[in-house]
């Protein structure tokens, strides 16, 4: 009987994965407002019916795929923000995990990026509060730190916001120029550096209250 329970959990999951990868596939060329359930289903070779079990629509769906697509980021910067070093070693292991996530995970930056400010609302919701959520663990990770002592909640929160908005902005900016003009990926690089230079200089002077 478990073995049975189990098996049907494993079909259950496999048929959700392959229905997030087969929106995730169709919204390389359009946005979720434009897309259709028979379309998804279709390219994850599913009936409308199986859709149906795992999400009571599209925006559910995209909803989804806006948890999924900034989990890895957060993991990884955290582990930058807790690392031992620097401020300018911590600048140049966070631009090279962004650089590596958008290389990674194209599709699902892709689609923030598009979506952030689409047209369907729940999406953009969503998208807010994952990236509120990204602040808030950017901010305990700042707080910890020397440079963070006498910092008020709300500063550190403007603070962690500051970076959390840089690292859409270059993500951004290293997806154009990969789909686009590879050779502008060092001076992306280079100039998300410099900006988060000026940024901790800015850390460093800022009267705290």
């Amino acid at each position: 009987m478990s073995h049975t329970v189990g098996a049907r959990q494993a079909q259950k999951q496999q048929s959700r994965r392959a229905l997030l990868d087969a929106g995730l596939h169709l919204l390389a060329d359009q946005n979720l407002a434009s897309l259709g359930v028979r379309e998804v289903t279709r390219e994850a070779g599913l009936s409308p019916a199986a859709f149906y079990r795992h999400f009571p629509d599209l925006a559910a769906l995209g909803v989804a795929l806006v948890e999924e697509s900034l989990a890895s980021l957060h993991i990884m910067i955290r582990a930058v923000l807790t690392e031992a070093g620097g401020a300018e070693e911590l600048i140049d292991r966070a631009v090279d995990v962004i650089e590596r996530h958008v290389r990674e995970h194209r599709g699902h930056v892709r689609f923030l990026a598009r979506e952030r400010h689409g047209g369907v609302r729940q999406v953009r919701e969503a998208i807010d509060v994952e990236l509120g959520r990204f602040a808030a663990e950017v901010g305990a990770a700042l707080a910890l730190q020397p440079e963070s002592r006498g910092w008020s909640e709300r500063d550190l929160r403007m603070l962690a916001e500051l970076y959390v908005d840089h690292m859409v902005s270059t993500a951004t900016a290293f997806l154009e120029a990969l789909e686009t003009d590879p050779a502008r990926e060092q001076r992306i690089a280079a100039t998300a550096r410099f900006q988060l230079r000026l940024i901790s200089l800015g850390r460093e002077r800022w009267q705290a209250g």
